[in-house]
Parts: C-alpha cells; sequence; structure tokens
C-alpha cells in the first residue's frame, strides 16, 4: 500500500477538476436539452483539456517529486507514466 501524500499543486488540482465537473455537469444538460451537437462536441473538448491539463501537472510534479533515485525502477516508472500521457 503506497503512503498518502500532498503536493503543493493537489490544490489547485481539485479545483481545477471541480471545474472541469461542473462543465461536464453542463454538458450532460445541454444533451438532455437537446441542443445542437457542435455547441455540445465544442463544450466537450473544453472538459477532455481541462482534464488532460490536470494529468500533465500532476504526473509532471510526481515525476520532480516522487521519483526514487534508482535508476532501474524510475526507468520502469517512467514507461508506466508515458503510456498515461
Amino acid at each position: 500500500m503506497t503512503m498518502p501524500h500532498k503536493h503543493s499543486t493537489h490544490p489547485d488540482l481539485i479545483k481545477r477538476l471541480k471545474r472541469a465537473e461542473g462543465h461536464l455537469r453542463h454538458v450532460i444538460g445541454m444533451i438532455e436539452d437537446e441542443q445542437p451537437c457542435l455547441d455540445i462536441a465544442r463544450q466537450l473538448t473544453a472538459v477532455e483539456s481541462a482534464v488532460t491539463a490536470a494529468k500533465r501537472v500532476l504526473i509532471h510534479d510526481h515525476i520532480d517529486h516522487c521519483l526514487d533515485h534508482d535508476t532501474a525502477s524510475v526507468l520502469a516508472e517512467m514507461k508506466a507514466l508515458s503510456k498515461l500521457l
């Protein structure tokens, strides 16, 4: 089991993800209200971009602060992280 930890970027990530959550709820409402597909797709793109940006911040923060200095384990973890980008 991993130890819980918090980085200085986590509060900002929470804000970003809550904002994306609100946008996603709005998109669901747009679909329920039968709004134009182009408008819905634009909003979904914004949600996707917000989540992707949050993921990048999290991964970069992890690389900067959490990777061990053991070369073999760093390489394995970097490979795993690259699959998430």
